[in-house]
């Protein structure tokens, strides 16, 4: 079986994310999405929420599991679920030039494999953190989140 982890932070989930978990679900039998607390950026949901709201998005679809993927590497967490490659997906050269020495370090320690995934035009200049801020503003961010991500957004924005 040949099984890939999409991991990120999915703070919150937008159409960008689905789009490459979709893609990454048609080519591998299974799929892991490795939901990280990432420790670099205040979160605005929790790891448990963001969880849901992939599960959520990915409920009809066979053979996407959620999984959090906790403090430790990323190719420690591959090897545990027996995963045999990682998928990303990619906007631009940027994120290219970031994820290529992630890659080689875990192609490195563990011989994991990195696979890229060009992202689909439509979705190229989505961000959670652009997400993030047009809705802190005011913004209507519906038609680039999934309806889980939309309902809690929505929550977020009566709670403040």
């Amino acid at each position: 079986m040949q099984s890939a982890v999409c991991p990120g932070s999915f703070d919150p989930l937008h159409n960008g994310h689905v789009e490459i978990i979709a893609r990454a679900s048609n080519l591998f039998d299974e799929v892991i999405v490795a939901v990280s607390p990432n420790m670099h950026k205040r979160p605005m949901f929790s790891v448990e929420e963001r969880m849901e709201m992939v599960q959520e998005t990915f409920a009809y679809v066979r053979g996407v599991t959620v999984r959090p993927l906790g403090e430790g590497l990323l190719a420690e967490f591959c090897k545990a679920h027996g995963a045999n490659a990682v998928v990303k997906g990619l906007r631009d050269a940027k994120d290219l030039s970031y994820e290529t020495p992630m890659a080689t370090m875990n192609r490195h320690l563990s011989g994991l494999e990195t696979i890229y995934l060009p992202a689909d035009g439509r979705y190229t200049h989505l961000s959670s953190t652009l997400i993030k801020e047009v809705h802190s503003l005011g913004g209507d961010v519906s038609e680039h989140v999934p309806r889980a991500a939309q309902r809690r957004l929505a929550e977020r924005r009566h709670e403040a």
